[in-house]
């Protein structure tokens, strides 16, 4: 668990940073733009490693029928992750989609994983994009984007979000956590 709670916090502190110290991160130049990559897949590879290595402590048990809600959720997650590079119809209208995909997905994952590791994990993660857009939100003003793809943006978006749900299954599969089994009656 603790690198599990160390992967958290440097992801938090290198998402946090340009908020927290702008001063200091934009004078870094390329350079604080290559650190904080650097620190999010440290980050990324010891949350992936503390989540393995965790041990199960259950917490609650997910209700029946979580499993449907949880695809269901993954599949607006991703959708909302490709909002801002699709430019379909919720790209004028919604600020940090893809903090909002953060969010769901989130959600979805407690939804089926009842255990410790999971809710620090999703948990910690989903508490973060919160507080990233309520970062985001204190610092500038939304300008709202003009232009963009309309319903055919949505329409390469959904074809995207579907091949991402395949491959993200696939690999779950892979892991053995198969996603279209289990909590679903």
């Amino acid at each position: 668990m603790t690198l599990l709670i160390l992967g958290l916090a440097l992801w938090w502190a290198a998402h946090l940073f340009k908020r927290l110290a702008p001063g200091a991160r934009a004078g870094m130049g390329d350079a604080g733009r290559a650190a904080v990559a650097l620190a999010v897949l440290a980050a990324v590879v010891l949350m992936i490693l503390g989540y393995r290595a965790a041990e199960f402590v259950p917490v609650y048990t997910p209700l029946p029928g979580m499993g449907h809600a949880n695809n269901t959720l993954m599949l607006v997650s991703i959708f909302l992750f490709g909002v801002g590079g699709t430019k379909g119809t919720l790209y004028p209208r919604m600020r940090h989609p893809m903090l909002w995909g953060t969010v769901v997905w989130a959600v979805a994952h407690l939804l089926v994983n009842g255990d410790m590791a999971s809710l620090v994990l999703f948990g910690g993660i989903g508490l973060w994009a919160l507080v990233q857009m309520a970062a985001i939100n204190r610092t500038s003003a939304w300008v709202r984007p003009t232009g963009g793809r309309g319903i055919k943006g949505d329409a390469m978006n959904l074809v995207g979000t579907l091949v991402l749900l395949a491959v993200i299954a696939l690999v779950h599969n892979w892991l053995g956590h198969p996603v279209f089994e289990g909590s679903y009656y």
